[in-house]
């Protein structure tokens, strides 16, 4: 089962969070969560923000508990830019870029018994008699 948590229009550069990104990609749920709590870096809090969302969207909406989870995927990608520009000498203007990004994380999971912690799986239906005798198939 896939959860999916996005933020969109974040204020910071694709480039800052990708470094970030690139780190915690392959790691265990809650190691991630104790990397982004403890980094240095800006762009952890964005991304420790989507996390917490998408943990609490497994919770909530399909009952998976964190220890069920994995990333599957986390993508880094660009958001609208807000161009800028700053006067120098001599009547020129250069240009400013403040760059936007979008980070989508999708969680992968299995949904448990809450008796057993056996894994739920759908059995196919068997046909009663009644609806093979109106199909004209008998045993």
């Amino acid at each position: 089962m896939e959860i999916i948590a996005k933020s969109n229009n974040i204020r910071i550069s694709p480039r800052k969070i990708r470094l970030i990104a690139d780190e915690i990609r392959h790691l265990p749920l809650p190691q991630v969560e104790t990397v982004l709590e403890n980094l240095n870096k800006s762009a952890s809090k964005p991304l420790l923000w989507v996390l917490r969302q998408g943990l609490a969207n497994a919770q909530n909406n399909f009952g998976i508990k964190s220890q069920d989870l994995s990333i599957k995927t986390l993508e880094i990608g660009k958001g609208p830019m807000m161009k800028r520009h700053r006067f120098v000498g001599r009547g020129r203007i250069h240009k400013i870029l403040k760059r936007t990004s979008h980070i989508t994380l999708v969680l992968e999971g299995e949904k448990t018994e809450k008796t057993t912690g056996k894994k739920i799986v759908k059995e196919p239906v068997k046909k009663t008699k009644k609806k093979e005798e109106e199909n004209g198939t008998k045993s």
